[in-house]
């Protein structure tokens, strides 16, 4: 049974009401409780944990500190293309959106990792619009290799693809596949993807499970924060999260927590998600998972970042560019989103330790278990 069968028979309905009517009494029980409870994510994450923030946090620092130490990995997105052939309308990429397209061509690629190899990245996430004749497998298994040959552990981000594409891209050396929902509400997801591929709800839905069963080592779950109701999104990735751990314990397990932000062309969010909101959903997760990975873009301002040390992320972006050729030449007008955050790594750095952790610029090798 894949995910789809159990997120059709879930009550939405049902599960609103017990997110909008849980008690406080739920809340404390939820926040001393054992992790991997749906009951006590839901509780965590409704209306009336604001009140126990605190606590929360505490017990997500306490948690985070056990599992990770003071440790927190840095990468860096390396944009390929923002050719895409869909139409979303938050998205700076979306289709009709009059942009200068462009694709690295292997030089263009080498150039972009020459700028950001010698800033300490070690691991990297390969970035693209969803354009599948143009930007496709067989330009991910040429561009793959030349990645890998720089960099001990590579991520991408790009459209959902068959199983079989994705043992290709493993055995060429693809370490993690970041594939977010954007929203798990279906009528939602069918108002904001108006054309293309992306508009198949289910195929997108069921693709970590193929990635999965590609034998890819990690997985990134997210939802773009704005959408919709944040916390319903949010209790529906936990359900799914808890569907693929139980299934395919064998792969590890991020998520991403990215706001709606503003775009060429984009929309407003429909429903805002607070900074108080976020370090809500932040510390709901961990009380849930202390093994999950929990990753913060340059989406949110520096501040901010700074403040969410500790509470539960263990992976941040740092000196971001979001076009493709940005490293070497910034160019605003082809960017997919703007960023917040716009210290270099070596300034982001700086402040971890000066706050007392320690970045970590490598993800994984496999030559550490003798498989490389």
């Amino acid at each position: 049974m894949s995910f789809l069968d159990i997120l059709s028979g879930l009550s939405r309905e049902q599960l609103r009401m017990a997110l909008y009517s849980t008690s406080p009494a739920q809340v404390e029980a939820a926040i001393e409780g054992e992790q991997g409870n749906l009951s006590h994510l839901l509780a965590l994450l409704s209306p009336a944990a604001e009140e126990y923030l605190e606590p929360m946090a505490q017990r997500a620092a306490a948690l985070t500190r056990q599992r990770f130490g003071h440790n927190i990995g840095l990468y860096l997105p390396l944009y390929l293309s923002n050719l895409c052939a869909n139409e979303c309308d938050y998205c700076g990429f979306t289709m009709s959106n009059k942009l200068k397209r462009k694709v690295l061509s292997h030089d263009e690629l080498a150039a972009e990792m020459a700028v950001i190899k010698p800033q300490g990245f070690d691991s990297i996430l390969l970035v693209s619009g969803e354009h599948e004749t143009k930007v496709g497998i067989d330009y991910f298994a040429e561009v793959l290799p030349l990645v890998k040959a720089e960099f001990s552990h590579v991520a991408m981000e790009v459209q959902p693809l068959s199983r079989e594409h994705y043992e290709i891209l493993v055995e060429k050396g693809l370490d993690a596949v970041m594939l977010y929902q954007e929203t798990y509400d279906p009528e939602t997801y069918r108002k904001h993807h108006l054309r293309g591929n992306k508009q198949d709800y289910g195929y997108r839905l069921e693709s970590p499970e193929r990635i999965a069963q590609a034998g890819v080592d990690k997985i990134g779950l997210g939802v773009l924060l704005g959408l919709d109701d944040w916390r319903m999104d949010a209790l529906l990735m936990g359900y799914h999260l808890d569907y693929l751990e139980r299934r395919f314990w064998r792969s590890r397990y991020s998520i991403s927590l990215p706001r709606l932000r503003p775009c060429v062309g984009g929309i407003t969010p429909k429903v805002q998600l607070t900074d108080k909101g976020l370090v809500q959903l932040i510390c709901a997760f961990r009380l849930f998972n202390e093994q999950l990975e929990i990753s913060l873009s340059t989406r949110e301002t520096p501040s901010l970042r700074d403040d969410l040390l500790g509470l539960g992320i263990t992976q941040m972006s740092a000196g971001s560019r979001t076009e493709p050729g940005g490293y070497v030449n910034p160019a605003a007008q082809l960017d997919q989103f703007e960023i917040s955050d716009e210290r270099s790594a070596a300034e982001v750095a700086s402040v971890l330790r000066s706050r007392g952790f320690t970045p970590v610029w490598k993800d994984w090798e496999a030559g550490w278990i003798g498989a490389g």
